[in-house]
């Protein structure tokens, strides 16, 4: 299983599918921002990243253009993947609460972290050719990662795009709809979880706190614990 992992991540990282979006991510890694600027950025699209026998899937919805576009890992060197692992840290899933770059010693136990795409776009959004070009890399990894029985979707586009890669609106229990803290079975084995993204735009307002986002992975500990 390792080995095709390891094989679609060369192939993501590879990926110049999109027009827009590569030359989007190139753009950003020559120019930088200033507080950026001694950085090499990677400004290739972003394989996911976590352990291959992972039962929890979190999936976002792109790369930062200073985040996992600097860095080359999802969730990295941005205030929304401090807020992720640290609850992923806090819930036994990961080995640190800090991710700062790819060789920063992180490692996920019983998670992987994936996106809905993985260049970042423009003002954070992809557009409908793009999420359909980049869906077949979801399904890859859904596939690959054969132990997955909660997925924790990091907002509204994410949340419909994970039930869409899995063909899923009607194979769920209860008619999903996206709010955070919501609970899905799915025929398939698997529990959907929303929770709000934690962008700066959710948590400097309040609209995401510290407990709201912790509570949503504490039940996602408990689902893959096998306790009610």
């Amino acid at each position: 299983m390792m080995r095709s992992l390891n094989v679609l991540h060369q192939t993501i990282a590879d990926c110049t599918r999109c027009p827009r979006l590569t030359a989007y991510r190139r753009e950003v890694a020559a120019t930088k921002v200033k507080r950026f600027q001694e950085w090499e950025y990677w400004g290739r699209p972003v394989p996911g990243f976590g352990d291959p026998r992972a039962r929890l899937y979190v999936i976002g919805l792109a790369p930062a253009a200073h985040g996992g576009n600097r860095t080359g890992r999802v969730f990295t060197g941005d205030r929304s993947g401090d807020w992720l692992y640290e609850a992923l840290f806090r819930f036994g899933f990961a080995n640190q609460a800090e991710a700062t770059h790819r060789d920063d010693g992180l490692r996920l136990t019983d998670c992987y972290v994936g996106a809905a795409v993985r260049c970042a776009p423009p003002d954070n959004k992809p557009s409908r050719e793009e999420f359909e070009t980049c869906r077949p890399y979801v399904l890859e990894e859904l596939h690959l990662l054969k132990r997955i029985a909660v997925v924790v979707a990091l907002g509204k586009i994410a949340f419909d795009e994970y039930l869409t890669a899995a063909g899923a609106p009607g194979r769920v229990i209860g008619k999903p709809k996206f709010g955070h803290g919501t609970s899905y079975a799915t025929d398939w084995g698997v529990t959907l979880l929303g929770s709000y993204h934690p962008s700066q735009q959710n948590t400097f307002t309040g609209k995401l706190t510290r407990p709201m986002f912790h509570r949503v992975f504490r039940r996602a500990r408990q689902l893959v614990d096998g306790r009610p």
